[in-house]
């Protein structure tokens, strides 16, 4: 242990002499009531340390020491399930000890030392063991199945003990390398360093959310990054919970960074009760929490997103599909501002610092679809939220995360006071995957890619029409024209807009996405046709056809494709019906 002494206090900053000898990102343990920080610059024998807890009431000449490691975070069983704060502290855990209010200085293992695990050997002694491969396994869940396998800087060595099918703790020797270095259940990884693999692989299979926008129009990949901008109250949080309900990811972690403290709490009240829909069970069966309210303290806000995505990793690592929600990355942002602030650093747009698209960079790169050490396919998909002040999306942080993400769902306020959910703008977003995701659309129906244009097509015709309609309304329009502003209206209510609270349209399988879009493609074609031959606009909108194609995304089943097919032959027949009669 390295002992050093305070010299200065600056808020969550603070100055140490007598750490020389200490590494960058070292963990220290500050003041009476030894509260934890990290070692973030290193001057002569001063240390800069910012301080993760309320360190009202610290002086100077109190104590700080240094474990001499890096901020890592404990990673085995017992994760998934768990609520934490931003520097892996169990929240239910600090209840107890403390009560409502966090107080300085409490502390609780990231993970139960007492429970034990059912451990089943996958190897014997005699056996090469090295990073990544895999010497047993724990059942984790009742649907998870954990992997166990040494620190990703274990180096190749033969095993000379293993340990027999059982029952252990995270802390029992589960097997011992010839050099006498011993494994155990779990081990810790510093969070702000990347977890290695073996190769980046290409975007090829998309994360399905049920969101029919999201999957048909701006889909995003397994192992894709994505950013959800809008101002206060366009929906970002809903937008992500329902992602995280209904995605097809094997772990959700959930990262609430600097967020009001009712929308956490709305979080961790609801997503114990919320039934995961591919299993039956709780959805906190796949989800890791992690709750950095805007109450709590500004340094720990600030490391939170690399807690998540080290966790992130590590179920990656197992071959697994992991999704993260971060809520939001511009709460991060501003925790990154105000501790530069208090370094006295040279500000730079906004007054955020220079390095924040090199941070930004940094967190969106850890995404991505691998191989892991073992050989297996892994895959992290990152969907970060931003809140720009006033919806402003040319302010630094939304604008610098434009660059290193490749799917952008602008959330637009007239949609979300219209209670058009998800409020996703179609003329604002957009998404590079949609090519490298082609072959599985078009796997699912050939028609995705042409109903997909013809229909972004028919919304950008749709907006310039609106102009036009303002000035002098919709009946100095033909016939022709009117008709987009129809099929618009079937597009934006039978198909963009889905129902959270209905127990069919709140999730959409990809088949029936696919079906209902070449629907109201069809209809529009076919009404065009008939226009030009010379029916009124007027007799297609008295048809059946197209309020029963508005109406069919809360009728038809996810698993009713017949429904939607009928459908589409009724339409047919009125179609045909009415062009017979204005063919004579």
């Amino acid at each position: 242990m390295i002992e050093g002494r305070i010299v200065k206090i600056n808020g969550p900053i603070i100055k140490a002499a007598g750490l020389e000898s200490c590494g960058l990102y070292d963990v220290v343990e500050a003041g009476e009531k030894k509260l934890t920080g990290e070692i973030i610059r290193i001057e002569g024998d001063t240390a800069t340390i910012q301080i993760y807890e309320d360190n009202t009431g610290m002086r100077i000449g109190e104590a700080v020491i240094s474990e001499e490691r890096p901020l890592s975070a404990a990673l085995g069983p017992g994760l998934v399930g768990c609520i934490y704060d931003g520097i892996q502290r169990p929240l239910r855990d600090l209840y107890v000890q403390s009560g409502a209010g966090l107080a300085p200085g409490v502390k609780a293992p990231a993970l139960n030392a007492e429970k034990k695990w059912r451990f089943k050997p996958a190897l014997q002694a005699g056996d090469m063991a090295g990073a990544g491969r895999v010497i047993g396994t724990v059942q984790e869940t009742e649907l998870l199945l954990h992997p166990v396998f040494p620190p990703p800087d274990f180096p190749e060595e033969e095993i000379t003990f293993i340990a027999e099918e059982g029952e252990y703790t995270i802390e029992d020797r589960i097997a011992v390398a010839r050099s006498g270095r011993e494994i155990r259940l779990a081990h810790y990884w510093p969070v702000r360093r990347p977890r290695p693999y073996r190769e980046k692989l290409g975007m090829s299979e998309p994360l399905i959310t049920g969101q029919r926008v999201i999957d048909v129009f701006f889909p995003l990949s397994k192992g894709g990054t994505a950013a959800i901008p809008g101002g206060f109250g366009t929906g970002k949080t809903m937008t992500q919970h329902a992602v995280a309900k209904w995605c097809d990811a094997d772990i959700i972690v959930y990262i609430g960074c600097g967020e009001r403290g009712n929308e956490m709490t709305d979080v961790l009240r609801e997503f114990p009760e919320i039934k995961d829909p591919r299993t039956g069970r709780s959805l906190m069966e796949r989800t890791i929490l992690i709750a950095n309210t805007s109450n709590m303290p500004v340094a720990a806000r600030e490391v939170s997103i690399y807690t998540g995505v080290t966790l992130a990793e590590y179920y990656r690592d197992m071959g697994y599909g992991v999704a993260i929600m971060a809520d939001s990355t511009s709460r991060w942002a501003e925790a990154l501002r105000e501790l530069s602030g208090r370094l006295e650093e040279m500000p730079a747009e906004e007054g955020f610092p220079a390095y924040l698209p090199t941070r930004l960079a940094e967190f969106y790169e850890r995404g991505g679809r691998v191989t892991t050490l073992e050989g297996k396919t892994g895959s992290i998909s990152i969907i970060g939220a931003v809140s720009p002040p006033g919806g402003d999306f040319s302010e630094p942080v939304t604008q610098h995360t434009k660059r290193f993400i490749r799917c952008f769902w602008a959330l637009d306020r007239e949609l979300a006071n219209a209670r058009h959910y998800p409020a996703i703008s179609w003329l604002d977003s957009y998404s590079e995957y949609a090519e490298e995701l082609a072959g599985f659309w078009e796997s699912v129906n050939p028609n995705w890619a042409v109903s997909r244009a013809e229909a972004l097509e028919l919304l950008k015709k749709e907006q310039r029409l609106a102009q036009i309609v303002k000035l002098i309304g919709p009946d100095a329009l033909p016939d022709t024209q009117r008709l987009v502003l129809l099929a618009a209206e079937m597009l934006k209510n039978g198909f963009l807009q889905q129902n959270a609270f209905d127990d069919i349209d709140m999730y959409s399988s990809p088949e029936k996405q696919v079906l209902i879009l070449k629907l109201i493609m069809d209809f529009y074609r076919r009404a065009l046709d008939i226009i030009k031959k010379g029916a009124p606009l007027l007799k297609i909108r008295a048809l059946k056809s197209p309020g029963d194609i508005m109406r069919v995304k809360s009728r038809a089943a996810n698993n009713d494709a017949g429904a939607i097919r009928e459908l589409e032959r009724k339409m047919n027949t009125e179609m045909d019906a009415l062009l017979e009669e204005y063919k004579k």
